[in-house]
């Protein structure tokens, strides 16, 4: 395996340091980006690697060697805080003076200690009576993709690597992201809308953990590839039976229990950073 190392600013002194902790390796870090190393010949993970990175404020992770972008087809995103920087439906709910109350029930999902489905709901229905034109406001006014989005899905293409968004959020937001950030497909919940306002309710099954899983399944199968090609990334306990279903898993700004089950974690550097995992090209 090799290691990467990577962050918003990467010192000479720290890769050093990182070098002295890997004294059997003959080889130096090559670079892969401005903040971004790896370094090739890893027998093993280290866990006292692990723990100076992780004071330094540096993501790493120990690659399997054969994990380049050229070996998968398929990747799959979880949208709010994952591809975009915030939750839909709590910027929904602040034009309705109630993002407090909706946010700890997102926050309590992501966690895992409720129900996805029942939180939607229970979301949603806080929503009644509100003007649709606060969905198009909190696109304009509000979503921003992930820093480093754009460098991600220029790899994949790059690589021929389908790229996919989807979401517990809401298909007004996800059509969107999908054209906006140049992705393949999407698939997300739809909000019902009845004489220009929302109802609080939510139309047809509900995409939860599941359904992302299914989703996964069927794209993968449509595309003639195995699980190994497949990458999934998110952020919340929703997003865990998705990523269990993929050859890799990314746990991107996660939630703790999301990075125990991932096969790597990006918690300082943006979605270029999944780019840098998978590159081996010098810089």
């Amino acid at each position: 395996m090799r290691l990467v190392v990577q962050g918003l600013l990467v010192q000479p002194r720290q890769l050093q340091h990182l070098a002295q902790l890997c004294s059997n390796q003959a080889q130096d870090f090559r670079q892969i980006a401005t903040h971004a190393y790896y370094l090739l010949g890893i027998a093993k993970i280290n866990t006292e690697i692990e723990a100076y990175c992780a004071s330094q404020q540096l993501d790493c992770a120990f690659v399997a060697d054969h994990h380049t972008l050229d070996n998968f087809g398929l990747v799959l995103m979880d949208m709010d805080s994952t591809l975009i920087t915030i939750e839909c439906i709590d910027e929904i709910a602040d034009m309705h003076g109630l993002k407090p109350q909706v946010a700890a029930v997102t926050q309590a999902a992501m966690r895992g200690e409720i129900e996805f489905a029942e939180s939607l709901r229970l979301r949603v229905a806080l929503l009644k009576g509100l003007d649709e034109s606060a969905l198009q406001r909190v696109y304009d006014e509000r979503l921003r993709l992930s820093p480093g989005t754009e460098q991600w899905i220029a790899a994949c293409k790059q690589h021929a690597v389908r790229t996919m968004v989807v979401s517990g959020g809401f298909d007004f937001f996800a059509e969107r992201v999908k054209t906006l950030a140049g992705l393949d497909y999407a698939q997300a919940n739809r909000l019902e809308i009845v004489d220009g306002e929302l109802t609080g309710k939510v139309l047809g099954d509900i995409v939860d953990a599941q359904a992302k899983a299914d989703w996964l399944h069927k794209q993968r199968l449509a595309l003639g590839l195995e699980a190994a090609q497949v990458i999934a990334i998110g952020d919340g306990a929703n997003d865990l039976t998705m990523m269990a279903d993929a050859g890799v898993s990314i746990a991107y700004h996660a939630k703790p229990i999301v990075q125990e089950h991932a096969t790597y974690a990006l918690n300082y550097v943006g979605l270029d950073g999944a780019a840098n995992l998978f590159n081996l090209t010098p810089y």
